[in-house]
């Protein structure tokens, strides 16, 4: 995992999305009744820009929301393949399990997402983990080639 970054200032950029969110500028941690933070809302709106402003910002990368997602969650819900990259290289914990132990792979795996299977795999998405019914990935590939990216990567 990469260091997180050094806090700065925020631009009148970010300081006027945040207003727009919602949100407190001056709190960037901020969570609203789904416990969601402006990253997570950033990641499932697909704003690569803001993504990256609050990483520099020094937001908590790995923030969860109530259910226990990541921004990683909203970006691969929402097909932002950009954003897979920015916050993975920002650290962001790509097996984080949420509160039922399902992890972003198994998600895509489950909703035909082969292109992010794969990218989530070369990111180095654990295919062996379990969810709270000891399911892993492997058990929701919903095609062909989900099932076989998945099952190589489990010999």
């Amino acid at each position: 995992m990469s260091e997180q970054p050094t806090a700065q200032p925020i631009s009148s950029f970010l300081h006027d999305w945040i207003l727009e969110q919602g949100g407190d500028p001056a709190d960037l941690e901020c969570r609203d009744n789904n416990g969601e933070t402006v990253l997570l809302r950033a990641a499932r709106n697909g704003d690569s820009n803001v993504v990256r402003s609050l990483i520099q910002a020094g937001v908590a990368i790995n923030a969860r929301n109530n259910d226990g997602n990541t921004a990683l969650w909203f970006a691969c819900f929402r097909n932002h393949l950009d954003l897979i990259e920015i916050l993975t290289q920002a650290g962001i914990d790509v097996n984080n399990q949420n509160e039922n132990g399902v992890t972003v792979l198994m998600y895509a795996a489950s909703a035909d997402k082969t292109q992010m299977v794969e990218v989530l795999l070369a990111k180095g998405a654990d295919p062996q983990l379990k969810n709270l019914d000891d399911f892993r990935a492997i058990d929701f590939a919903s095609n062909r080639d989900i099932l076989r990216m998945l099952k190589h990567a489990t010999l």
